[in-house]
Formats: structure tokens, sequence, C-alpha cells
């Protein structure tokens, strides 16, 4: 007997009692639809990890004070003193022509901004004016402040759209206004572009001054925190190993010693987002995956109970000449066929699944190879789930069979 024999007798099987059919096809239904939604779930997470870091600057490198810190981001700045101002034009003196573009350096508090009645607590970032290269950013209105600024510690600053909104919330132009930082008074000469969010949380939510001035005149200290750079397209790791022998010459570090500083690169987040993303893929789709072999269960207890009740049936084509291989994928095509269809509708399932998801902005994408993967193992499913029910029906006995009521 022909495939397409075998497959008309399968879907008539199945279309005689459709509720029944539908209710066994209902556990491979959600295991599929499960599956393709946690896995989209998990690589539109990854996605919006990778993005949200990158959004902070192409091919940057932060470097830290403090010897063997595994701390990353705020909280690791200001652990040790070992940083200068002068690392910064040395870094770009020494390696420009080979592995970098642009260094600053990089001082951050935190505190409480004034304009006339509208108070608000936010982020002072001291920079050069390479800020905008290195975090590959754009001034949406004014300017940004410059070197001779820097040098002369002027009282300017750039502020972050949500600083803008929340100082100026009637929607004024805030470039040319005077705002207090503390009780000292900067005059606004820029607005940068929206960023919006970051690893660390909203990036908008700062204010950029030159570092002189925040280091000096808001946080009374000597000393920058951190250095941050842009290495030239491909050469991240080239910028690191340079950096990083140039700073231990600077600072006499012996051979022997580790390092008293830490350098970290844009692609090493990424890399670790990615390796974290990957594991959480995983145990969400094992998880949606049980839900599968539950559904297999079932369409292996409906076809044993439906081999039972076509005893008789069996009976009378093992008499008309039917071989016991015939019976056999006859059962087995059933099986798989009920599999199929209830993976198919699974996929529209996840589809519609993803498609709710994006509305309310939870990252979440339809992987082809997540769609391929559901259905085939719902090809499986259907396998391994009708291959008992199937040998039982051909090697059911042809007088007995013909004598079941």
């Amino acid at each position: 007997m022909r495939f397409l024999e075998f497959l008309k007798l399968a879907l008539f099987a199945i279309t005689r009692n459709k509720m029944r059919a539908f209710l066994t096809m209902l556990g491979i239904i959600v295991g599929v639809g499960a599956v393709i939604a946690m896995i989209g779930i998990g690589e539109g997470s990854k996605r919006a990890s990778i993005a949200l870091i990158q959004n902070m600057g192409s091919n940057m490198l932060q470097i830290f004070p403090g010897a063997g810190s595994n701390r990353f981001g705020p909280s690791a700045m200001g652990s040790a003193d070992i940083l200068l101002e002068s690392d910064v034009p040395l870094i770009e003196q020494e390696l420009s022509g080979s592995s970098v573009v642009a260094a600053s350096q990089l001082v951050r508090a935190g505190r409480t901004l004034i304009y006339q009645t509208n108070n608000y607590s936010s982020s002072i970032q001291g920079s050069n004016p390479n800020f905008l290269q290195i975090r590959g950013w754009d001034v949406e209105s004014g300017r940004f402040f410059t070197d001779a600024e820097v040098r002369g510690m002027a009282k300017v600053c750039v502020l972050g759209q949500t600083v803008k909104d929340n100082l100026f919330p009637g929607g004024e132009d805030p470039v040319g206004q005077t705002i207090r930082i503390g009780p000292l008074p900067f005059l606004v000469v820029g607005v940068l572009e929206k960023k919006g969010a970051g690893m660390f949380g909203d990036q908008d939510d700062l204010v950029v001054a030159p570092y002189t001035t925040v280091m000096r005149k808001i946080m009374g200290r000597d000393k920058i925190q951190q250095i941050m750079l842009s290495a030239q397209e491909g050469k991240a790791d080239q910028a690191q190993a340079e950096v990083t022998a140039l700073l231990r010459q600077r600072l006499k570090v012996a051979p022997k010693d580790d390092d008293p500083f830490m350098i970290r690169k844009q692609d090493d987040i990424v890399q670790m987002q990615t390796q974290q993303a990957g594991i959480l893929t995983a145990l969400l789709a094992v998880a949606a995956s049980i839900s599968l072999v539950v559904g297999g269960i079932g369409i292996s207890n409906i076809m044993l109970v439906s081999v039972t009740e076509r005893t008789r049936e069996i009976g009378i084509r093992r008499a008309l000449g039917a071989t016991q291989r015939s019976i056999l994928w006859q059962f087995l095509t059933e099986a798989v066929v009920l599999s199929l269809l209830g993976g198919i509708i699974g996929i529209g399932f996840a589809y519609s699944t993803v498609f709710i998801l994006q509305k309310f902005s939870i990252p979440a994408v339809t992987e082809s190879w997540a769609v391929a993967l559901g259905l085939g193992f719902s090809g499986v499913v259907g396998v391994a789930a009708g291959f008992l029910p199937a040998v039982k029906a051909a090697n059911l006995d042809v007088i007995d069979a013909l004598r079941y009521e």
C-alpha cells in the first residue's frame, strides 16, 4: 500500500472523531508552541541585551583602577588613585597610529540639579570632547564643550534627554540657560540626542561637563576615576594588549605582579551576555519540551485505545490480504499525522504568542530554526508514541480479531 493511501486512512480516522483528535493533539500544540515561544523569548532577550551593550559605544574599552577587581561599572570606580589625567594623552600619542582612535578621562558623581523651581538628581559625568566619538553619541541641539573649556575648568554642561525633560518640563530650550549643580552655576551649551536604555539603566539620565570642572570643583579631588577609549575597527584585543603594556610601563609594574587596573572590552560583555542568554534559552526550551513528552504519552494512549476499538476492522483488513507491515504503517502514519498536525497548529500558536509579546514591548522573536526544531520534534514524538500501538495492531491474531465484538 502506498504512502498516500496510508495518509488518506490516517486523515479519515482522525476526522471521524474530531474532538478526540483535537484533545489528543492539545499536548503537542502546547508543547511545540511553548518551545518555539520560549526560544524566541530567550533569543529576543539576548539580542536586546547585546544591542544595549553595543549602544554604549562602538569598540569601547574601559579602564578601571584596582588590582584583581572583578567589579564593573560605576561601583568599580574610585577603588584606587592610580590613573592620571596624563595617561589619556599618553595613550593617544603612543597608540593612535596602531589601535586607538580616541581616549578620554572620566569622573562621575551624583548631584542634585536645580533650574528655577525644578530640581532633579542625576549623574554628573566629567569627560573631554572625545566623549561623543567614543560613545557613538551626537548633540541634538547646541554644541559640546571644547578642549579650551576643559583646560579652563569652565562651568558648562550638556544635558541628557531625561534630565532636560525633568528640569524643563514646559518644553523650553535649555541651551543658553543656567542650572545649578549643587551650589555651582553651570551654563547649558547643548542637549544630547536620545540614547535610550543601557546596561546600567537610562543612558539619557546624565549631565556631561568638562572632567576638570567636575573633578576639582564638584568632587574636590585631583585624580580621575576611569579612562574610556575607542579602538580601531577590529582591533579591540590589540588595543587592550597595548594599553596594558603601556600602563604597566608607566606604573613600573614588575613582570611577576598583577595589573593594578582592569580593562573591559564591549566584546567581553557581549560574549558573557551571549553565553548567559544561551543557557537561559536552553533551560526554557527544555522546560517547554516537557509538555511535548506529555503530549506524546497522550497520543500513545489514544492510539492504544484506537487499536482496541478497531480490532475487528484490523481483522477484516488482514483477512482481505493486508500484511502485518501494512497494518503497522497504517497506525504509525496515523500517529505521526496526528502529531504533525498538532505541531503545525502549535507553530501558529507560537507566532500568535510572539506577536502579542511584541505588542507589549517584550523582546521576543520567531526563529526559523526553532520552528523547524519544533515541527521535527513533533514528528519524532509521533513516531515514538505510535510505534507501540502500531506493533500491537500488526501482531493481532486474525481469527481473534474477527471474533472481537
